[in-house]
């Protein structure tokens, strides 16, 4: 038996609604006319319905129609208001997505000569188009991807020399653009670029100096990264820290020790006083160095120097990132004596908002429970520290959660914020939360808060309850 497959009709709205499905069922003719009519006064449109036609003829006819329009708006000295600025970006937006996407696909060569040409006309626009707010740079450093492309289509020996030529001459915009295009760039085209760039030169510096360090790192040219960084440079912890990271992650472990020992946090030279006195400045910490020889230490073998310095630097950031690296090397059972420690650490941290924040972000609800009912006197949150934290720890911790709201309502009473709005809010929040079994445990009841609030703002007048 065969079963008739029975379509359902669409309804009269479906079939009025713009889309791809009911425009095609108009017909090839009933659209062209349409397409022409909105093409008529719509620049832009035109110029696009003819890049089409000339795509669909070959390369060397679009290529003919991109020049058409770019040696115009080369030509051109007219300003262009912020009226038609939006227009004219559309128009160039045109141009390289057909380009980069069109012709690269039919001649890589071909669009390789256009795109450059298309980047071309920066200075000119530059210097004709109100632009307060920067939109035609954006649209040119917003191209660079398209940039590496189009490049890495044609080529290393096409487009090398091209890249080179137009750092050369004109490195201001063009030592922007390559850099954003490098990430983008094939290996090859990266290399090749960077080569001509470094072997047989002077060291590169300023602007070239970024575009070489970011080639650089396309290639993963440890050598040709910190060549490009000025030797007064490599002396500074942060820098050195970064050189001797690369380096370590190469495999090049004695150079990476040299770099890192070549910018090892110093004090500054003591005064004559300090001489005499025998107070001694000491070094400025530098956690980008310290991280820096955790890496050449677990790089040269010494597994627990290495540890022993990520505990140091947790003890001294409360940085979540070293601990868990700190913790993930323990033996079984022996990171939960860690994490222990850890946490004590970060309960009695200085800044109390600070060791607070590490507890709420790990997370370790209960010991930012105790921490909150231990300290809440030192706890110095903002409003949006505050809601947040509350809210996390009502369901579990509701006195923990109280505690907070109370800790920020005090903290403005301190501030001559007594009779703001937040604080009213606060009481009021405060007060409801009372009713949730447990909120109240080992806290102050809300009649003696409100007394206490009452007391930091005004005393002795009324208003609170």
């Amino acid at each position: 038996m065969f079963h008739r497959k029975i379509m359902a009709k669409k309804s009269a709205a479906a079939r009025k609604t713009v889309s791809s499905a009911n425009l095609i069922e108009l017909g090839a003719d009933r659209l062209a006319v349409l397409l022409l009519e909105a093409a008529t006064g719509n620049a832009n449109l035109k110029r696009r319905l003819k890049l089409e036609l000339a795509a669909e003829v070959g390369a060397a006819d679009l290529a003919l129609e991109i020049d058409k329009r770019l040696t115009a708006l080369a030509a051109s000295r007219t300003r262009v208001s912020w009226r038609k600025r939006p227009e004219l970006i559309d128009d160039m937006s045109i141009h390289l997505d057909f380009i980069a996407d069109r012709l690269a696909g039919l001649d890589a060569g071909l669009a390789l000569d256009r795109i450059v040409a298309w980047f071309a006309l920066y200075p000119g626009l530059a210097s004709r188009v109100k632009d307060p707010k920067g939109e035609i740079s954006a649209l040119f450093f917003d191209a660079a991807p398209d940039l590496a492309r189009v490049a890495s289509a044609a080529g290393p020996e096409a487009a090398g020399p091209m890249m080179f030529d137009a750092l050369q001459t004109r490195l201001s915009d063009w030592g922007g653009w390559i850099g954003r295009a490098a990430p983008d760039l094939s290996e090859p085209m990266a290399g090749d670029l960077l080569a001509r760039l470094t072997e047989g030169r002077p060291r590169p510096t300023g602007r070239l100096a970024l575009v070489v360090r970011k080639l650089a790192d396309r290639t993963g040219d440890v050598q040709a990264w910190a060549d490009a960084i000025p030797d007064i440079e490599k002396s500074k912890p942060d820098v050195g820290a970064e050189i001797a990271r690369r380096l370590a992650a190469s495999g090049r472990v004695i150079e990476a020790r040299i770099a890192l020992e070549a910018s090892r946090p110093r004090p500054p030279t003591a005064s004559k006083w300090a001489l005499r006195t025998g107070s001694l400045p000491q070094a400025e910490p530098s956690d980008a160095w310290d991280a820096a020889e955790i890496v050449v230490l677990e790089a040269e073998g010494a597994a627990d120097e290495a540890q022993a310095r990520r505990w140091a630097l947790f003890e001294r950031n409360l940085s979540a990132e070293t601990l868990r690296a700190f913790i993930g090397r323990l033996p079984d059972f022996d990171d939960v004596e860690a994490l222990d420690r850890a946490q004590t650490v970060a309960a009695a941290w200085p800044d109390a908002a600070k060791g607070m924040a590490f507890l709420m972000d790990w997370p370790a609800l209960r010991e930012a429970a105790a921490m909150v009912l231990n300290r809440a006197a030192d706890l110095r949150l903002d409003a949006d520290q505050t809601a947040l934290w509350s809210g996390r720890l009502a369901g579990r911790y509701p006195n923990a959660a109280l505690s907070l709201i109370r800790a920020r309502a005090r903290l403005l009473c301190r501030q001559g914020l007594g009779r703001s709005d937040e604080v009213r809010v606060l009481s009021a929040e405060a007060a409801g939360m009372t009713e949730t079994p447990g909120a109240l445990d080992g806290i102050v009841p809300h009649a003696e808060f409100i007394d206490e609030l009452e007391a930091l703002s005004r005393p002795g007048r009324p208003g609170w309850r």
